[in-house]
């Protein structure tokens, strides 16, 4: 075996090494933690709260919107929640903010998705946000840590299936 190699080889197993290694970071998917979030805990509502407040009468009534993707709406939504696009793209939120605009800023709204685990979901932050942006004071997020259906349907909660209004 010739030796003067070695020191080729264990540079190339460290270059290789490094790069394995920030492939691997490159393919983590990004993990929103709590500070990340554009909500603090006191605009959060869980689950089974969330339905007890839907079935007490309330003035203003509380406006629910749903701002995941319509396939998973017509699926099962919650009772009486709105759908006006996807919080992911320009034109979801577009609607959103369409829709809002005819709501007076001290609304109670509350927003969900749950189309997955709620620190991946593509569409609660962008829609947070643009209602936040927009001066909503009473705005919250149903929190669904696994999905609409685990954390909602599977647990007996009410539901509507069907199209849009």
């Amino acid at each position: 075996m010739n030796l003067r190699h070695i020191p080729s080889i264990k540079r190339w197993l460290g270059l290789i090494a490094v790069l394995g290694i920030s492939a691997t970071f490159a393919m983590r998917p990004l993990r929103a933690n709590a500070s990340e979030q554009p909500w603090t805990k006191a605009q959060t509502v869980e689950a089974a709260q969330f339905a007890t407040e839907l079935q007490q009468e309330k003035d203003p009534y509380l406006t629910v919107i749903y701002v995941g993707v319509k396939a998973l709406y017509v699926g099962a939504h919650i009772p009486g929640a709105v759908f006006y696009g996807p919080g992911s793209t320009e034109q979801g939120l577009s609607e959103l903010r369409r829709f809002a605009a005819t709501l007076p800023r001290n609304s109670d709204v509350v927003l969900y998705c749950g189309c997955c685990p709620l620190e991946k979901c593509p569409n609660l932050r962008p829609a947070f946000r643009a209602l936040k942006d927009s001066g909503f004071t009473r705005l919250r997020v149903l929190v669904l840590p696994t999905s609409f259906n685990s954390d909602w349907v599977e647990k007996g909660l009410p539901v509507h299936k069907g199209e849009l209004p």
